[in-house]
């Protein structure tokens, strides 16, 4: 089956497009107009939860403002959730990879929200050059050449 997004516009099929539009099953824990959240089938953990903009955007660039809030705070109250839930959380990593170089497997918006305990075996892994400070002089070059494209308000 092929989802058609836009005008006049055939993509691949896109998972969480056809998740949304009831072709494929998924445990969804919140709908509104703007987002929806389901269980995640290859969980870090129990209780790994995906956030999705109902509307197709691969880019978080490409999303709605709204819709952009919108999930943060379904994933805020997905948080809530889970630390109430009686499953086994005593943290929450949020995570969203934004492209395919970041680690996106689906090209669509999600924010997993997942649970996290002691000794869980889960790690985040950073390169050692993270350890080693920047130089300010570098800190202040990278914030000049993002600052002038951060638009208004």
């Amino acid at each position: 089956m092929v989802i058609f997004i836009g005008e006049n516009k055939k993509m691949p099929p896109c998972i969480f497009c056809n998740i949304l539009s009831g072709l494929t099953p998924a445990d969804i824990i919140f709908r509104d107009e703007l987002c929806a959240a389901f269980m995640d089938i290859r969980p870090i953990n129990p209780g790994h939860v995906l956030v999705v903009p109902i509307s197709h955007a691969a880019l978080l660039t490409e999303l709605e403002e709204a819709a952009c809030g919108r999930l943060l705070l379904v994933a805020q109250r997905v948080d809530a959730a889970l630390r109430a839930s009686g499953l086994k959380c005593e943290g929450v990593n949020l995570f969203l990879a934004d492209g395919r170089p970041a680690g996106q497997e689906v090209l669509h918006v999600h924010l997993h929200v997942i649970p996290r305990f002691a000794g869980d075996g889960h790690h985040l892994r950073f390169h050692p050059a993270y350890f080693k400070p920047t130089p300010l002089a570098d800190l202040e070059k990278n914030s000049d050449l993002i600052r002038a494209h951060m638009g208004g308000s």
